[in-house]
């Protein structure tokens, strides 16, 4: 059977596979704690789900324009302007069925095959795919624990060619929890002036920052920089609404229009029902700070127990929900696996706790794991952890 090159040289998201692999599991009649999925244990905000019912029984089941509906891209708009300060009109925003296709549609939109992708790790795992399958060339950008996960200056102006289209910056950031301070963005933003590449600005964890962080939206910080940055997001994390699927892209005209184009020919439209939730969770500006208090207490518990392991370093995250803990101490010790990935695989076969292992982030040699789940789980896991790791330790 004939199959695309580009299906062949994809790899499958590893975050996925292994939440799916946990989920297998427990169908099975196994108890298996998750810390793979980037996905919220919280449900979605009453009111949201009452809005979206609404929609339903009055029939808002149809079609919208393939940029979603005028309210919710004017209400976008507005939640940019008053929060931040950041100037885009309704027409220079597209509701994406989720965050992923607004990531796609706008790397579709100014890549050519060739182009170089500038991309910070370690990394979500969908960026280098992307960039991959719209026919252009992921470059890599090392960034370090020691210099709090912030990417150089230096290090992303060596990377600098001729066909560099683009660089995706994260903040708050994943896998990291790194929030990127103004001094190193501004840096990079320079350079963006200079070299003429554009700032693709992935701030889906924007309302998740602690221990007194600052999160900065990118066009509301550098207005002058605005013809060459996409602002990228998503209700997903913010409002516990992963299912909805409900992203966004703001960005200059003439990059919102070909947005607009791939999704209609793509996707047809957002999904209607979604659109209504979404545009109330913005309207009533739904109260996210016990959700985000959950976080920061849990973040301080894995973090501190995390360290407690011998061979095991783990900094603390100044944003999203995710530890990345740094077990390459542990890693081919009498009796350990060689890489954090064959660690994984071991942490879910034999204590059933799923993590993300660091290879799928382009970061051998770290675990991802995510509190975004209950402080019970929490605690379970990390004993199921500690208990299988305590070998390897002791040999430290």
């Amino acid at each position: 059977m004939h199959l695309s090159q580009v299906v062949r040289n994809v790899t499958p998201s590893m975050t996925i596979g292994m939440d799916d692999r946990a989920r297998r599991l427990r169908r099975q009649g196994v108890d298996v704690v998750s810390f793979a999925a980037g996905e919220p244990d919280f449900d979605t905000p009453e009111s949201i789900k009452t809005a979206a019912i609404a929609a339903l029984r009055e029939g808002f089941t149809k079609y919208t324009g393939p940029a979603g509906i005028p309210e919710l891209r004017a209400a976008i708009a507005t939640h940019l302007k008053e929060t931040y300060g950041a100037e885009y009109a309704p027409d220079d925003v597209v509701v994406t069925a989720g965050g992923k296709p607004a990531l796609y549609f706008a790397l579709q939109t100014i890549c050519e095959p060739g182009d170089e992708v500038l991309i910070p790790i370690p990394a979500w795992v969908s960026y280098a795919e992307q960039v991959r399958i719209v026919g252009a060339r992921p470059v890599f950008v090392p960034t370090e624990a020691a210099s709090g996960w912030q990417p150089m200056p230096d290090r992303v102006a060596a990377l600098v060619s001729p066909r560099t289209r683009a660089i995706i910056l994260t903040s708050p950031h994943n896998p990291t929890g790194a929030v990127y301070d103004r001094e190193t963005l501004d840096d990079i933003v320079g350079l963006s002036d200079r070299h003429g590449f554009y700032l693709l600005s992935d701030e889906i964890y924007e309302s998740m920052v602690y221990d007194g962080a600052h999160h900065i939206n990118v066009p509301a910080g550098w207005p002058a920089a605005h013809d060459r940055i996409v602002l990228l997001n998503s209700m997903s994390k913010t409002y516990a609404m992963t299912g909805w699927r409900m992203g966004y892209a703001a960005a200059p005209r003439p990059i919102a229009d070909g947005i607009t184009a791939l999704q209609g020919h793509l996707a047809g439209n957002p999904n209607s029902i979604a659109q209504k939730a979404a545009l109330h969770a913005l309207v009533a500006k739904v109260d996210l700070k016990e959700m985000v208090a959950e976080y920061d207490r849990r973040r301080r518990y894995i973090v501190g127990r995390l360290n407690e392991i011998a061979g095991v370093s783990c900094g603390m995250p100044r944003g999203a929900f995710y530890a990345f803990a740094d077990v390459q101490e542990l890693l081919g010790r009498a009796g350990a696996p060689a890489t954090s990935l064959a660690l994984a695989d071991r942490l879910l076969e034999e204590a059933h706790v799923a993590v993300v292992p660091g290879e799928a982030f382009e970061a051998a040699g770290f675990l991802r794991i995510s509190y975004a789940t209950s402080m019970e789980r929490i605690q379970e896991g990390v004993n199921r952890i500690a208990k299988v790791l305590a070998p390897y330790a002791a040999r430290v």
